[in-house]
């Protein structure tokens, strides 16, 4: 069966700067830099079988994200994976889609970040298979989405940065308003 309740309402435990906190109580100001200005990475992860693929390549590319955009996030990589470890045990869970996500606080706004704090919160729910094995297994249709990915020296575009993904969160509902699965998305 399909979860039908919003993200910010379900039950279970995610990591927020240094503690596990009740999924409905992690919440983050609305005067947040990262709201306003864009200043915040994150990673998509999967768990299998209770291993997370690719674990420590993804806190590591988390960190490196977060130094292209200027801010140092003061976990270490043993300390991210042992978060997103203790997120799968918190939510007794073995397969599951993780999202550590990092971001500049509310400390002060305007577009300069100076004084602003790094936060980290990571979170995990259970995620079926992107597409449908039968609809997959007759073949996924493409079209060309109409927007571009910046260029390299228009963006920190080695990040996995939020504010990258505008193009995608455009492009995948005009696909899909033209009857495709997937818009391809040039750089």
């Amino acid at each position: 069966m399909a979860e039908t309740r919003t993200f910010d309402d379900r039950d279970g435990w995610i990591w927020m700067d240094g503690e596990l906190v009740e999924w409905r109580s992690a919440t983050v100001h609305i005067l947040t830099h990262a709201m306003h200005y864009a200043s915040s990475v994150f990673e998509g992860q999967r768990a299998y079988n209770g291993t997370i693929f690719k674990l420590s390549e993804h806190s590591q590319r988390l960190r490196n994200s977060a130094a292209l955009l200027g801010f140092e996030l003061p976990w270490s990589v043993a300390e991210i994976d042992a978060a997103c470890i203790a997120v799968l045990k918190a939510n007794d869970m073995t397969d599951a889609y993780m999202r550590p996500v990092a971001w500049r606080g509310s400390e002060q706004m305007g577009v300069s970040p100076k004084g602003t704090k790094p936060h980290l919160a990571i979170a995990a729910w259970p995620w079926g298979k992107y597409f449908d094995e039968a609809k997959a297994a007759k073949g996924i249709r493409l079209d060309i989405a109409p927007w571009r990915r910046p260029a390299p020296y228009t963006a920190p575009v080695h990040s996995k940065a939020a504010g990258l993904y505008k193009v995608a969160t455009v492009s995948k509902p005009q696909a899909a308003a033209r009857g495709v699965e997937v818009a391809v998305i040039y750089a």
